[in-house]
């Protein structure tokens, strides 16, 4: 029972942190380490196709709108097949080729930390200096993609977070506030499938019948919080700023800094 509880919690851990700029990597690296759970790469894999399934569930009009051949304006049909492969690219090809350096450095609390920090101040930065020209997600074009998508290699180190890293990308391409999130989501179902395929076919040999309810536990939990998430992210954007999360990731870095002292 209480690793089924343990697999529930991290759920949760994934699913309020995918889609805010918080890391949700950072947040399982440290969150496991505090109740020492320990599972095969696999778990996490799983828990994240719930959140995967959150944004599908979400925006379903828009990804059936993707497969329309009869389309080909906005971030739909052929176009938008184009402009979310051109925002994957660019992490995609780092992650393959740094994979294994970035595993065996960056996948530490300190460095973490470390990331939730410098993130947090990027955050705070952009958001006040520059100026949003793009209020629609049809609107997007090439040039925005692929800057979101260059920025989002900075995802790679764990605790800068994907969704804060392709945010911080759509701001700099002059995306607003609410697009530069909504473009975020949309393009985590391509990343993270890719992402997760990629290390499920490396850990395939680890999977087990046993730890069927551990796995299923994980990821309903991250499918019904992700749900939450995303509608409180949203709803919070479009009265507040970017700041709450920005000091939030700051604060959180110096207080695991401390305790790692």
């Amino acid at each position: 029972m209480s690793e089924i509880i343990d697999a529930a919690l991290m759920g949760l851990v994934e699913g309020l942190t995918e889609f805010i700029p918080v890391s949700s990597t950072g947040h399982l690296i440290l969150f496991g380490d505090l109740i020492s759970f320990e599972r095969d790469p696999t778990f996490k894999i799983v828990i994240q196709f719930g959140a995967i399934l959150s944004v599908v569930f979400l925006y379903w009009k828009r990804f059936l709108s993707l497969i329309s051949t009869s389309t080909t304006t906005g971030l739909s049909g052929i176009r938008g097949m184009y402009l979310l492969a051109i925002g994957c690219a660019p992490a995609m090809i780092c992650g393959v080729l740094f994979h294994k350096t970035i595993t065996e450095v960056l996948f530490h609390p300190i460095p973490v930390a470390m990331a939730l920090i410098v993130g947090g101040f990027m955050m705070l930065v952009l958001e006040r200096k520059v100026e949003p020209k793009v209020f629609e997600v049809d609107e997007i074009k090439p040039r925005h993609a692929l800057l979101v998508g260059l920025v989002q290699c900075l995802a790679l180190w764990p605790g800068m977070s994907r969704s804060g890293s392709s945010i911080v990308g759509g701001l700099l391409s002059g995306l607003s506030k609410k697009v530069s999130a909504e473009f975020s989501f949309i393009l985590a179902v391509p990343m993270m499938t890719a992402a997760s395929a990629y290390q499920l076919f490396k850990t395939w040999n680890q999977l087990s019948s046993a730890d069927l309810s551990v796995y299923l536990v994980g990821l309903a939990t991250s499918f019904v919080t992700a749900l939450l998430a995303i509608k409180v992210f949203l709803s919070i954007l479009s009265r507040y700023s970017f700041a709450p999360f920005a000091w939030y990731r700051i604060g959180l870095g110096i207080i695991v800094l401390i305790l790692l002292r």
